[in-house]
């Protein structure tokens, strides 16, 4: 197990290792009361230790869905209920793997502000939250978690970034995260048009959270580049570019990325042409 007994990182890396669904949740909740009552210390001591890095690298999760290559799914645009619940469980798995990225963002990293540690505890409450009404959304209709198969897009991600937080925060949530406040305006207007009301007021509340996820992830690539005497803008280009991280899909939620602190002039070059590599 990952850092000290009482530290954040021992408890995060315990949330993270669950893979029964409701032992992670209630791991995720337990650990939030316990950080927010001044019970878990923080801090290089208390940190994943870099010899147990590979420890964490494959999360705790149920046996299914079973994981595939993203470009074998089905593409399911249509109106149907099986067009529904698909749309329904693949957000469900985002947000799945989100509250593992969340945990691992907190097991990982050490010597942040304690703000740092607020900040990605947030995260993987309202992560937890999402997934918890998305699952009851599926249960309505029938399904659940799992019945389909889903990729591993995100926690790729998070694998190859596990070494350094600075590209963690660039990729992760700039660029993965950031992905979903884009797609978010679509599906919410898919939602309207086909009268979903109870899913619409999911979407909405996991839209305004993502926004929160995102800054969050601007924040302290930010404040990571002005400690290494980096210019962030010009870092998290190259960093896209080295990674061959995805570029954005137009249309781009403008307004959304600019609450989550991304500028005009990277808003401008988001919009065009991706780089040559």
């Amino acid at each position: 197990m990952a850092g000290e007994p009482g530290s954040i990182h021992f408890a995060a890396a315990a949330a993270l290792a669950a893979r029964d669904i409701a032992a992670k949740l209630a791991a995720v909740d337990d650990l939030a009361r316990r950080w927010r009552a001044g019970e878990l210390s923080w801090g290089s001591t208390g940190a994943l230790a870099v010899d147990s890095l590979a420890a964490l690298l494959e999360p705790g999760r149920p046996a299914r869905p079973i994981l595939v290559r993203a470009q074998s799914l089905p593409r399911r645009r249509g109106v149907s209920e099986e067009s529904r619940v698909a749309l329904i469980h693949a957000l469900a798995h985002i947000e799945f793997n989100a509250i593992n990225l969340a945990l691992d963002c907190l097991a990982r990293f050490s010597d942040f502000p304690p703000d740092y540690y607020s900040d990605w505890v947030r995260v993987a409450e309202e992560e937890a939250l999402h997934f918890r009404l998305l699952r009851q959304q599926l249960q309505a209709r029938r399904a659940d978690y799992g019945d389909l198969a889903a990729h591993d897009a995100l926690w790729e991600m998070a694998c190859r970034t596990a070494h350094d937080p600075l590209l963690r925060m660039a990729l992760v949530p700039r660029v993965l995260e950031a992905r979903g406040l884009d797609a978010a305006p679509v599906i919410i207007d898919k939602l309207r048009r086909l009268d979903e009301a109870d899913l619409l007021a999911v979407m909405e509340i996991i839209l305004r959270d993502e926004e929160f996820h995102v800054a969050v992830g601007d924040r302290w690539f930010r404040h990571l580049c002005a400690e290494r005497g980096l210019d962030a803008e010009q870092e998290f280009l190259l960093r896209v570019i080295e990674f061959n991280a995805p570029w954005p899909v137009p249309p781009l939620n403008l307004d959304a990325r600019r609450r989550c602190g991304f500028s005009e002039a990277e808003l401008e070059r988001l919009a065009g042409p991706r780089p040559a590599g």
